[in-house]
């Protein structure tokens, strides 16, 4: 809004005596969006989170979602070198501990994970560091959760749809813009540091694609540009 049409409108929205209209909603909304993206669009402040969050040389993740197994939840720390660690929950399904480390991957399982497998198999493998079989759908799970894209490139053919809304303090404690959209799938939110580089903090979308591709996912990011050893373990 240029300067000349936001004071008219302000002085609007002061001296009228029939309440709140809808411009007045807006404008007082855009006022308090305030710096850094007060002059930007909702489409424009999630591009600027997608960037900031890919260019981050490291960030943690907590995924939360559903599966025909049960609830998953996934622990993730990685980096753009391709270093990371997982730790995968799903429902009664089990655990699984993941490291990829110089290209390389390793997981550990426990036995509920390791259910389906042969009972000399599963004896063998349990509680063991070892390279996965290539077919081994758990462990390409857990790895598809060591790259951030899996997540950022949901949202971004969703960003056109970004209305800005007010500021909050998502689980981080960091100040925070929540940015909402909605498509056929379902209306998404997202959670943007307005303190610092525009990262993204939280992300809830209605429909996840990944991992089993139709369920609700939500991820929150922390620890960006930290760094983190991914040790190879010992098999």
């Amino acid at each position: 809004m240029r300067p000349l049409a936001r004071t008219a409108t302000a002085a609007l929205c002061t001296v009228t005596a029939l309440g709140p209209t809808a411009a007045c909603d807006t404008f007082f909304d855009d006022a308090r969006s305030a710096a850094p993206y007060a002059r930007l669009t909702g489409p424009e402040v999630v591009n600027k989170a997608l960037a900031a969050t890919r260019g981050a040389k490291s960030v943690r993740m907590t995924v939360e979602t559903t599966s025909p197994e049960g609830p998953v939840e996934a622990f993730v720390a990685t980096d753009v070198r391709g270093e990371c660690t997982v730790t995968l929950s799903m429902g009664a399904a089990g655990t699984m501990e993941l490291v990829r480390t110089g290209g390389t991957v390793y997981t550990l399982s426990d036995a509920a994970m390791l259910h389906s497998a042969p009972a000399s198999q599963a004896r063998k493998l349990t509680g063991r560091w070892v390279k996965p079989a290539t077919g081994d759908r758990h462990a390409k799970l857990a790895e598809r959760y060591c790259d951030r894209e899996t997540f950022l490139g949901l949202l971004a053919p969703k960003s056109g749809t970004a209305h800005k809304g007010r500021a909050t303090a998502p689980g981080s404690g960091t100040p925070a813009m929540t940015v909402t959209g909605g498509t056929d799938d379902g209306k998404w939110t997202a959670d943007i540091a307005t303190d610092g580089r525009p990262f993204l903090l939280k992300l809830r979308l209605p429909r996840s694609g990944a991992g089993h591709g139709t369920d609700p996912v939500t991820v929150d990011f922390s620890a960006f540009d930290k760094p983190f050893t991914a040790a190879k373990p010992k098999t």
